[in-house]
């Protein structure tokens, strides 16, 4: 779950978490030119497939460590051996922006650790069992049509979408982690700024990376 690239703007709750899923998916790599109202489509099934997802247990290794504010993250899967990284100096920054942000309604003291796990745990899911195949149909996303053949096809950044929406429903979140993802960010850029005697820049929506 990383923490970069988001507006750094005071209004970010206005953006619904449909909206924030959108922008994710049109900021992932080989998205950047699809249709809005098509990765609207796909936000909408990623989130509904998450949220609909059976609670499921962590098998892999759990690690905690500082470190994520210099990598931009919140927590990281590696799959060789299968690892839940939980960065705490991200996730203690991320309790504080709830805090001044007047979020703690949405998400109550404890849950960015819970829902970090919960996020990474679906990555483990989706990357060991048959949910990978399901959330591509789901998607209804065709790479190739031979008649009444049809091969489901790869959209990227849907995984995280439903691991944001998965992660909210397990932990009861108000709103989806992605809003509070955006929030970290802009309170990075705001630092960076801040360091650089700058403005902080604009940048693109929340995104993850393994």
């Amino acid at each position: 779950m990383t923490v970069k690239d988001a507006p750094a703007r005071a209004d970010l709750a206005a953006t619904d978490d449909i909206g924030w899923a959108v922008r994710l998916l049109a900021a992932t790599p080989t998205n950047e030119h699809r249709d809005p109202e098509l990765l609207r489509r796909w936000a909408r099934a990623a989130d509904a497939f998450g949220a609909a997802l059976a609670p499921v247990a962590c098998d892999a290794r759990i690690v905690e460590r500082d470190g994520g504010l210099e990598l931009g993250l919140l927590a990281r899967y590696t799959s060789r051996p299968p690892t839940v990284e939980l960065y705490t100096d991200t996730i203690d920054l991320a309790e504080r922006v709830v805090d001044a942000r007047g979020w703690r309604d949405w998400y109550p003291p404890g849950s960015v650790r819970a829902a970090a796990l919960a996020h990474e745990a679906v990555h483990v899911h989706l990357h060991h069992g048959p949910a990978k195949a399901a959330l591509k149909s789901a998607l209804g996303h065709s790479a190739l049509r031979l008649g009444r053949l049809r091969v489901s096809g790869h959209v990227a950044g849907a995984e995280e979408v439903a691991a944001h929406a998965y992660a909210r429903t397990v932990c009861g979140l108000g709103r989806s982690p992605l809003l509070l993802t955006a929030a970290l960010a802009a309170e990075a850029e705001a630092r960076s700024g801040s360091a650089n005697g700058s403005n902080p820049p604009s940048a693109r929506d929340a995104r993850r990376e393994n």
